[in-house]
């Protein structure tokens, strides 16, 4: 019975780090966004190229902020319909289906939608994201 808490527990944890990462990314701080990552991660795909670690993956959202791609002022939201979340001790995966709209202070566009193939670890300060590879889904 323990063991069946702690999965829960462990999937709550995730899934609000899923969140938390998604609300930083559209309106939060960056400080907030990298700090759901592991010093390690690696993020890219769909277009995206890939970046590892820390420094890397923060320059990345700097400039789609810069860009007016994502963050605050952008009208942008990204939005996580479902996901699938798998915990193996202190490791776990997880697959989410993902919207991100544009023009949201008007008439909302999807711009791209698709999974999130993530995985995750354990540390000492919580879940943290150690990978996350976008795959964009063709209409």
């Amino acid at each position: 019975m323990a063991d069946a808490v702690q999965r829960v527990l462990d999937e709550l944890e995730i899934r609000n780090l899923l969140a938390r990462s998604a609300q930083a990314s559209d309106d939060g701080e960056l400080d907030d966004y990298i700090a759901c990552m592991h010093e390690d991660a690696v993020w890219g795909g769909a277009g995206f190229p890939e970046r590892r670690g820390h420094a890397a993956i923060l320059e990345g959202a700097v400039g789609r902020r810069a860009d007016g791609i994502a963050g605050p002022g952008s009208h942008t939201r990204h939005l996580i319909s479902t996901s699938r979340i798998d915990v193996q001790g202190d490791t776990a995966t997880a697959r989410s289906i993902f919207l991100f709209y544009g023009n949201t202070h008007e008439t909302p566009e999807l711009r791209l939608m698709g999974v999130w193939e993530d995985e995750f670890l354990r540390t000492d300060e919580g879940w943290k994201l150690s990978r996350r590879t976008i795959v964009r889904e063709e209409a």
